[in-house]
């Protein structure tokens, strides 16, 4: 099924209409998708590099709308809704877990786990059974799908095809060690200024 489901999506990154289907799959990978859209950010980018900063923008915006539909899941409608998405995954051991470092690190968790390959609807249905503040969630949602998706793009659009095989070889290594500088730049400049 999710080979189908993979296929499928590689054509529509190929399709002239490509762009609101990347939106429309960002949104939903944000709360019950099971494909990250970057299988479509990456054809797309390669494809067109000089509209990579637009589909990068368009998968942002994308992605974290759908994040505050996974956030109303887990607000609103976890008993009935996101338990049976977080159970689908196989994610429910992950969530109990998650669901205690959230109390005390929600908006670094978000900041950080949201730029990595972590299903992003687990930390925005996980927000929701929070309550984490909304204004806060919806920042660090745009910080970190922002450095994921753009993060991707800058690497396809300045090197091409070689990144690609990279980046989806190693996704996990090099968006660790991006968010590693990160949190390391905001270490250094919290403590040294």
């Amino acid at each position: 099924m999710l080979q189908r489901l993979y296929d499928w999506m590689m054509g529509l990154a190929r399709h002239r209409r490509a762009l609101p289907a990347l939106a429309v799959i960002s949104f939903l990978e944000s709360s019950i998708f099971p494909i990250p859209p970057d299988v479509m950010l990456i054809p797309m980018v390669l494809a067109d590099r000089r509209r990579a900063w637009w589909i990068a923008t368009v998968c942002t915006i994308a992605s974290v709308a759908g994040g505050f539909a996974g956030y109303a899941i887990g607000y609103f409608l976890f008993e009935t809704v996101g338990r049976a998405v977080l159970e689908f995954y196989r994610m429910m051991d992950q969530f109990e877990a998650f669901q205690q470092a959230f109390l005390e690190y929600g908006w670094w968790i978000i900041v950080i786990k949201g730029a990595t390959p972590i299903p992003y609807k687990l930390i925005t249905i996980t927000s929701g059974v929070a309550a984490f503040p909304l204004g806060a969630f919806a920042v660090a949602s745009m910080i970190s799908r922002g450095m994921r998706f753009f993060l991707v793009a800058a690497l396809l659009w300045w090197f091409g095809e070689p990144i690609r095989l990279f980046v989806e070889r190693h996704l996990t290594l090099v968006t660790t060690v991006f968010v590693i500088l990160l949190v390391g730049g905001f270490v250094v400049v919290r403590y040294l200024f």
